[in-house]
């Protein structure tokens, strides 16, 4: 398959050798290990991982995560999980050492909060994709503690020769020559977007028109999944317009950037479990009936509207029922819009709320649409269950997880406000998505090379594709190799 874009043939690549393992083939159930059976190979090629049934596994996890089915899911909660099953003992786990960065937390160049919430847990993902020079490694061995003393409770590798640090290395090598201008444009957009969106609801109010309001909700939308371009990133003001409706760059740090980012479509990925039982896309009839694989396509875009108040709902919810308050001052970002429409807008209060509330409306289910149909939910991506080669290297695993829209490449609009070029962002969150498509050149080295096919369709297909994921009940089996059908 030749990129259209870049005339870069993206089809295929030579896996390295690797060290063989047992590899098992575990199937959990709400907390239950159904079926579980081990096999174990010698000397065998990582290339072979396309066709030896023995070399595969259906899940990333070594165990079912604490806390994952309790109604109320947070991600508190998540985190607390995560501080029971990773073995950090109260530390920070990186790979199979334990480090104390308790002095570094205020020092720390992307802000203390990664550090705060991440204590007791393992970041091994987060160190390697947050951290593309080498600095950050280099100076962990001053905050070592000593070794784990259990294995690491996620499966995904990071060897030195394998996908991910190979291609680590040579976009660490093409930074230094790289146009960073398009990150510039990307606060322009996002800037540009945030004023269309307040002027436009000046418009609705003062000229009581729903259908200018239905537009300022779009840009609304716009402007905070661009706002995700920037909460990935070092602490900035430009990541607080993701709460501009309800939202929280705070939580959607976590569960977004630590949880999804990290372990997409897996048990471990809270924008999984968040929809369930109404929105199920993991292959698993034991969580979804008949009835629900298919009655979901007409509800769902009830879900998309109210993505937003169910956030809100959710936090008090969690708030009253913990004792813990789970607001902060920048929450009141989130009424910034309405006191603005109400001081301009001339008119009752009541007519600023019903006109406030429809934008969040509009805002909310133009996110879940475009968000939900952005590059993971299709019956060609991963999803847990699925059988996905043993020891997977992380790049590979995300690849397997990520189809890319093809309709957004060339347009940085397009991709800031449509999550866009997916799969780089998912290897390399902290850069600009700006910047993004300078790297294609080294990633399509790094696919042929490994033999590891990239993937793209249309928006279409994605949001046909998503539909069906939904009503899927049988599982396959990913070869990195294998293209599209």
């Amino acid at each position: 398959m030749v990129n259209t874009k870049s005339g870069v043939d993206t089809t295929t690549t030579l896996i390295r050798s690797a060290p063989i393992r047992l590899s098992t083939h575990i199937r959990f159930d709400r907390g239950k290990v159904l079926e579980e059976r081990g096999s174990v190979s010698s000397g065998f090629n990582p290339a072979a991982w396309n066709m030896a049934s023995s070399s595969y596994i259906t899940t990333i996890a070594n165990k079912y995560p604490s806390f994952r089915d309790e109604p109320l899911k947070t991600v508190y909660r998540w985190l607390d999980g995560k501080r029971q099953d990773d073995g950090a003992e109260g530390l920070w786990r990186i790979h199979d050492t334990l480090y104390d960065l308790t002095d570094f937390i205020e020092r720390h160049p992307g802000g203390p909060e990664w550090l705060r919430l991440t204590k007791g847990t393992d970041i091994t993902e987060a160190f390697e994709t947050h951290h593309i020079t080498g600095r950050a490694e280099g100076m962990l061995a001053k905050y070592r503690v000593r070794e784990a003393t259990t294995p690491r409770a996620v499966r995904l590798t990071f060897r030195d020769d394998g996908f991910y640090r190979t291609l680590k290395r040579r976009v660490r090598d093409k930074l230094k020559d790289i146009d960073h201008g398009p990150a510039q444009r990307s606060k322009l957009i996002i800037d540009s977007m945030l004023a269309a969106a307040f002027a436009l609801a000046f418009l609705a109010i003062r000229l009581h028109s729903y259908a200018l309001g239905a537009v300022s909700g779009l840009f609304v939308c716009w402007t905070m999944i661009s706002a995700h371009n920037f909460f990935h990133q070092r602490d900035n003001w430009r990541m607080m317009a993701f709460n501009l409706a309800f939202s929280s760059y705070r939580e959607w740090r976590v569960s977004h950037a630590m949880s999804h980012h990290n372990f997409p479509n897996s048990i471990l990925d809270l924008e999984i479990s968040y929809f369930e039982p109404f929105l199920c896309w993991l292959p698993n009839p034991a969580i979804k009936s008949t009835a629900k694989r298919f009655v979901s396509w007409l509800y769902g875009p009830l879900v998309y509207s109210f993505l937003f108040y169910g956030e809100f709902v959710k936090r008090v919810l969690e708030t009253y029922e913990t004792g813990k308050n789970t607001f902060f001052l920048d929450d009141l970002v989130t009424f910034i819009l309405p006191t603005f429409m109400y001081v301009v807008g001339a008119t009752s209060l009541w007519e600023v709320v019903k006109m406030w509330l429809f934008i969040v409306l509009v805002a909310s289910f133009m996110f879940g649409l475009i968000g939900l149909n952005a590059a993971h939910h299709h019956p060609k991506a991963v999803h847990e269950g699925d059988q996905i080669p043993a020891d997977i290297d992380f790049a590979v695993y995300q690849m397997a997880a990520v189809i890319d829209r093809s309709d957004t490449k060339g347009s940085q609009f397009m991709v800031l406000t449509s999550f866009g070029d997916h799969c780089l962002h998912h290897l390399f969150p902290t850069l600009d998505h700006g910047i993004l498509p300078q790297l294609y050149p080294v990633f399509f080295e790094t696919c042929r090379e490994f033999e590891t096919v990239y993937r793209e369709i249309p928006w279409l297909q994605h949001i046909i594709g998503q539909h069906k994921q939904l009503a899927r009940v049988e599982t396959m089996t990913y070869k990195p190799s294998e293209k599209l059908a």
